[in-house]
């Protein structure tokens, strides 16, 4: 049998509500496959830990971190801690140290869920995005001059490396061809941003090209928005660069539903350090406490997970049971239901036990 070593960092608010019902979720799905199992180690790093000692994770969290299977995140932020200390403190050293370049995101409308776009079914309501999330426009360069004064510079540099675009729409064509969908659709704004974005379209037409069995297009980011919401139906992958890719993964939670029950993987394609899963919610601090969280985002992360540590039909197992939920009609608050956090994660247990058991 197979044993993961899983980190476990529920976070703030909610985070520490959901991150437990996707345990027990991951749980009943080794259980039923029976070929693995998790070994988890709660990790208590969060604002709560920064208010007590000045750092949202020790000073070798990072080495602490290395040498687990994956990362398992709930939530991170909280009233009274700036976002860009909770930020900066816990989340992007991992990602970047770790080298998580990708951040892939479902954007599926699930049975039960309504979408807000009129007229839309399940099948206009189904791509994946693709983020790249290392560099950017969100790289930490740049610096302030003369603060609080007139003549107060302040200078935020974007940088895109050959090695960071190419890795990401490369992912990105091989997600298409690997998931069979059709098209591969970039984000960008080269009419106003006259060097990264030229750069970002040059590599990706070069690309593209590698792969003529995949239809490749481009929109403008103020267009591209628009297009998920007017004509969603026409995209199969859509890559973007960290802010684009940021912008757009919410909004695509948002055409699916709700952003409670969006998942996100952090990968490491090359499995040379460990990927890390969290939804897509926050810390949610106004229903914290309360029980009537929504896991199904942190359940659908757990189902990624699965995928990338070598088990997609568990994944998938897992899935069809979170769906034969939502056709019942159990769910929680935010998508008209009654059920709390407790219930739907047994629920969700339950049918991963009664679907197994009829295949």
């Amino acid at each position: 049998m197979r044993e993961f070593k899983l980190a476990v960092i529920p976070g703030d608010g909610i985070g520490k509500e959901v991150v437990p019902a996707g345990q027990r979720v991951l749980d009943t799905a080794a259980a039923v496959h029976g070929g693995f199992r998790f070994n988890y180690e709660v990790l208590p790093w969060s604002c709560e830990y920064y208010l007590k000692h000045g750092r949202m994770m020790p000073e070798d969290g990072l080495a602490v971190l290395r040498d687990y299977d994956a990362i398992f995140l709930g939530a991170v932020g909280y009233p009274g801690v700036p976002d860009h200390i909770s930020l900066w403190g816990l989340l992007l050293p991992i990602r970047r140290s770790f080298q998580q370049y990708i951040n892939l995101r479902p954007v599926h409308l699930l049975p039960g869920v309504k979408t807000p776009l009129a007229g839309r079914t399940r099948a206009d309501i189904d791509f994946l995005v693709v983020r790249e999330n290392n560099e950017g426009e969100y790289s930490n360069m740049g610096g302030r001059m003369f603060p609080g004064t007139p003549e107060e510079v302040v200078v935020q540099n974007a940088v895109f490396t050959r090695r960071g675009v190419e890795r990401v729409i490369r992912y990105a064509f091989e997600l298409a061809v690997k998931t069979g969908k059709k098209r591969v659709t970039s984000a960008t704004k080269s009419n106003g941003i006259s060097y990264t974005m030229p750069f970002w379209d040059e590599i990706f037409a070069a690309i593209a090209r590698e792969y003529p069995q995949i239809e490749a297009d481009q929109f403008h980011i103020d267009a591209l928005c628009a297009r998920f919401v007017t004509n969603p139906g026409q995209f199969g992958v859509v890559v973007g660069s960290n802010l684009f890719g940021d912008i757009l993964t919410d909004l695509g939670a948002a055409i699916a539903g709700s952003i409670g029950i969006a998942p996100s993987a952090n990968l490491n394609p090359e499995g040379a350090y460990p990927s890390m899963f969290e939804p897509v919610h926050g810390s949610a601090p106004d229903i914290a406490g309360k029980g009537i969280a929504n896991p199904l985002g942190q359940i659908w992360c757990g189902a990624m997970m699965l995928e990338h540590l070598g088990f997609p039909e568990v994944g998938d197992l897992v899935m069809e049971a979170v769906k034969t939920a939502l056709r019942a009609g159990i769910s929680t608050p935010d998508l008209g239901g009654k059920a709390d956090t407790r219930e739907v994660a047994e629920t969700v247990c339950g049918n991963i036990r009664k679907i197994a058991a009829a295949t």
